[in-house]
């Protein structure tokens, strides 16, 4: 089966595969008149195939009328990723370490934005399942900021088992819920922390919470029902890393 090929663009995205991550790009679409010598230089360089980038008939997936700056990459998103066996070879559970689990989150928007938080706010990784989840492409690329090729994106088989292993290193899991009876200005995350987010509509499986060890909710005016996935997450997240300042620096 042929590897599927996802196309990112525009200049900063560009720029950052070619510099973190030139192992994932197949080849570069660069307009006639595309001013980016830099990036040009990387491909040459790095001996990437480029062709010319044709603004009627751009490559699948990239609008015309897309801010591509003159320039488009075809990397391979699957090889953006890393096994769970493999990475938990280098992971140490310490009070600073924090791992971010995805649990049938759908909308690849909102798996870019998470993707970006996790990497500002000093995660070690964000784990992702194979199923009922949004995988790793273009779009989740584009909207991590580059962030997808600066913090491990972890394959994991399923959610629950994941946790169980994690709990058994001595991580402590917390699902991310609306009516969590811990709170994000209250908690002290002394342990390794695993936080978990559940699916935008639904949340969290019933047999996820069970396996977590807390739920944690943020405190919200009642006017307001709920954050999106995304904002929630980085609130907290950023709780968790006010209180890990060397995650921010390791």
């Amino acid at each position: 089966m042929k590897a599927e090929i996802e196309y990112i663009f525009g200049k900063h995205a560009v720029h950052e595969v070619l510099k973190e991550r030139p192992d994932v790009v197949v080849e570069v679409h660069a307009a006639a008149d595309f001013s980016g010598g830099s990036i040009l230089d990387l491909v040459d360089s790095l001996k990437v195939n480029l062709k010319v980038l044709n603004l009627k008939n751009p490559p699948r997936g990239v609008s015309s009328k897309a801010a591509h700056q003159g320039i488009v990459a075809g990397i391979l998103p699957e090889k953006l990723t890393v096994p769970y066996k493999e990475f938990k070879q280098t992971l140490t559970a310490t009070p600073d370490a924090a791992l971010l689990v995805l649990g049938e989150v759908q909308d690849p928007h909102n798996v870019g934005a998470v993707i970006r938080s996790a990497a500002a706010f000093g995660l070690k990784g964000v784990l992702i399942p194979p199923h009922n989840q949004a995988p790793v492409t273009g779009t989740v690329v584009k909207v991590s900021a580059g962030m997808a090729f600066q913090i491990p994106l972890v394959t994991i088989s399923n959610v629950n088992s994941t946790l169980r292993d994690l709990k058994e290193m001595g991580f402590w899991v917390y699902g991310l819920e609306g009516d969590g009876t811990v709170s994000t200005v209250s908690e002290t995350f002394t342990k390794p922390s695993v936080f978990v987010l559940g699916n935008e509509g639904s949340g969290l499986r019933e047999k996820t919470k069970e396996a977590c060890d807390d739920l944690i909710s943020i405190p919200i005016h009642p006017q307001c029902e709920s954050l999106n996935a995304a904002a929630a997450t980085a609130i907290v997240l950023a709780s968790w890393s006010a209180q890990h300042q060397g995650a921010l620096s390791s």
